[in-house]
């Protein structure tokens, strides 16, 4: 498998440092340069709002009615002036670089959710796996309407999430306002590190593995190359197919979505961006190895798929490499770029949108499933009629004889749809594509 070297550009949803920060492809490296100008001459500067600005300034020095620290006005028109931009850009200081690039290495604290700002209230994109928020029940849409009692509306994301932060161990409580529901409910939910195992996995049936990515790390792809391995060897050395779950995976670095691609690609490009300097358009390509040698794929996606989700499912979409399963993504096709403004704090900045191979833009369209399959109850209906006759209850009738192996015990197969629909029906539409590929043989 070729494995590359990318720059630190960021795919991860906006304040998630409330669980995770938007983290840097490469733990621990440098931001990089401020993109290069996109013509040769500077382009003039707004002297006239520039003199408004200044007396905007020195008004508030004067007249404010609390004396205000200079560098603190400008750390605010900082922030204003990017979040007038879009809901990605932000000013980022030391201590939210810090925990920017720890998010890439797994462990973190918080409550474990990514959020975005929607009508003035947080929205909840998508809570992850194994973390307090999950636990208390948030699901994607859920929107944030009062923390501790206190509203939140007008307020700017940067400052709700400073709200939602804390020591871990202690509590915080919720106001939820969910669309299913008539009425707000309280939820209470204790602060804590989160540590995110972002691979999991299991053999739902013999032959057929189950592989979900919570969240895409630097370390993401191998995690999942060793996960597949351990699957392969439990079945004769290969699989038969397998279910890529990205459902609620918010995203996380470039490098995961490229490589994790890449894995079950041969060739052919992955994804490109594009952007107005020159630095912000890239294109990567596939190496020649497929782990999974042509088993057929089935990708689960919701709406908390975002970001670096939706490069994977777009990819093996448009590469016919899987049948993408689920309801639409949430549509976050930009790329964000650290660009240091000194040593303590930098710029997080959109610099360009990301396309899947076939051109088509993610941004705010999301990826559409290839068959839609919005998430149920599985209830099997109760057998409540004479039990039909069969050959076995016929007298004198001939014992069968097989030397093929038991196919899955229908309690086996209502188990799984009692605890996943959408994972039973991914199951089926794979069992049916390794059906397919034995029969074009």
């Amino acid at each position: 498998m070729r494995r590359s070297l990318f720059p630190s550009l960021c795919l991860g949803l906006l304040a998630c440092s409330i669980a995770y920060a938007e983290e840097p492809a490469v733990i621990g490296a440098k931001p990089l340069p401020a993109p290069a100008p996109a013509a040769p001459s500077a382009p003039q500067l707004p002297l006239a709002a520039l003199r408004t600005f200044a007396d905007v300034f020195g008004r508030i020095k004067e007249d404010y009615v609390e004396e205000v620290n200079e560098q603190t006005l400008i750390e605010s028109a900082i922030r204003g002036m990017l979040a007038g931009l879009d809901p990605h850009s932000s000013y980022v200081d030391g201590e939210e670089y810090r925990e920017l690039q720890v998010g890439t290495s797994g462990e973190f604290g918080g409550l474990g959710i990514e959020v975005g700002l929607e009508d003035g209230f947080v929205k909840v994109i998508a809570p992850i796996d194994d973390t307090p928020a999950q636990r208390a029940g948030l699901q994607a849409g859920d929107m944030i309407i009062r923390i501790d009692d206190k509203p939140i509306k007008g307020l700017s994301l940067n400052d709700a999430v400073q709200l939602m932060r804390g020591k871990p161990g202690t509590a915080i409580r919720l106001s939820i306002l969910r669309s299913s529901d008539d009425k707000p409910f309280e939820v209470s939910i204790e602060r804590a590190v989160i540590q995110v195992a972002s691979v999991k996995s299991r053999m739902l049936e013999p032959g057929f593995g189950y592989v979900r990515l919570t969240h895409f790390q630097a370390h993401t792809t191998d995690d999942m190359l060793k996960a597949i391995d351990e699957l392969k060897r439990s079945h004769d050395g290969r699989l038969k197919g397998l279910v890529l779950d990205l459902r609620n995976n918010p995203g996380g670095v470039l490098n995961g979505a490229v490589s994790v691609s890449d894995a079950f690609l041969r060739d052919g490009l992955i994804v490109y961006t594009e952007g107005r300097v020159k630095n912000s358009q890239m294109r990567f390509k596939a190496g020649p190895d497929d782990v999974l040698d042509g088993a057929p794929i089935v990708v689960l996606v919701n709406g908390g798929s975002a970001s670096a989700s939706e490069i994977v499912a777009g990819a093996l979409q448009d590469h016919r490499r899987a049948i993408v399963m689920g309801v639409p993504t949430f549509g976050k096709g930009s790329v964000q770029t650290i660009v240091p403004i000194d040593e303590h704090s930098a710029l997080k900045l959109t610099t360009a949108r990301y396309y899947t191979p076939s051109g088509r833009s993610i941004q705010a369209h999301g990826i559409a499933p290839d068959i839609l399959l919005q998430p149920g109850e599985f209830k099997p209906l109760a057998d409540t009629g004479p039990n039909p006759l069969k050959e076995a209850n016929l007298v004198r009738h001939l014992d069968g004889q097989t030397n093929t192996a038991a196919p899955a015990k229908p309690a086996e197969a209502q188990s799984l749809a009692a605890e996943d629909f959408q994972l039973s029906e991914a199951l089926n539409v794979l069992k049916s594509l390794t059906i397919l590929s034995h029969m074009q043989r």
